[in-house]
């Protein structure tokens, strides 16, 4: 059983000591002790955005993680700034058995009230991406009415490799990580190619989102 603490900065907030890699290092070593945690092992991205998990630190140690252990973050939105990617990772947590500890919202998983608070953040996410989901529907709907949309080009893919890439990326994994397991196993892209970037991934999955939008209102 291991305690990971996660560390990231994006470019702007290098200069803000409030959410410097040391602060919240220093916050979840002052935890560590309280809780007895003993060693920590830190991860840090420094200078990425938190609007996505396409990160190389979150993207290597999500993976690692296993039954017992913990990932302890002093802000939730060090972790993450998009709710959707938050709920993602709370519920991999719970279906992995590791918990996830966000010492500004009072969030561990490992606790019946930390599983309360991630309940409700789960409950949140889940009506954002109904919301999302009945505005994109209303959108296109809308365009359609005034003369047509296009929903982009279909993906000459395989039907099993777009499968299988999104799997991947619900499964937790970046696309930059998703990426290099493509490429790893020598998977062809659309055009061709036997290298996968994060950017091939995303076009992946946006192919399938335009097909299922066609769907929904055809």
């Amino acid at each position: 059983m291991t305690t990971f603490g996660y560390l990231r900065v994006s470019t702007t907030e290098q200069a803000d000591s409030g959410a410097g890699m040391l602060a919240q290092r220093d916050a979840i070593l002052r935890e560590a002790e309280v809780r007895g945690w003993g060693e920590v092992e830190f991860v840090e991205d420094g200078g990425f955005s938190g609007g996505s998990l396409d990160r190389p630190g979150i993207a290597g140690l999500l993976p690692r993680l296993g039954r017992g252990d913990t990932l302890a973050v002093a802000k939730l939105d060090r972790l993450s700034r998009s709710l959707v990617d938050a709920v993602g990772l709370l519920e991999q947590s719970a279906k992995r058995g590791w918990a996830l500890v966000a010492l500004d919202l009072n969030v561990d998983t490992s606790t019946p009230t930390g599983r309360l608070v991630a309940g409700v953040m789960s409950a949140v996410g889940s009506w954002e991406r109904d919301v999302i989901r009945a505005r994109t529907k209303d959108a296109m709907a809308a365009k359609k009415r005034a003369g047509g949309v296009r929903y982009g080009h279909r993906s000459t893919l395989p039907e099993k490799v777009q499968d299988e890439v999104e799997r991947l990326v619900e499964s937790g994994l970046s696309r930059g990580e998703v990426a290099r397991r493509m490429t790893a196993a020598g998977v062809s892209t659309a055009q061709g190619s036997t290298t996968w970037y994060a950017s091939t991934v995303g076009s992946v999955l946006r192919s399938r989102a335009n097909d299922r939008l066609a769907g929904l209102i055809a």
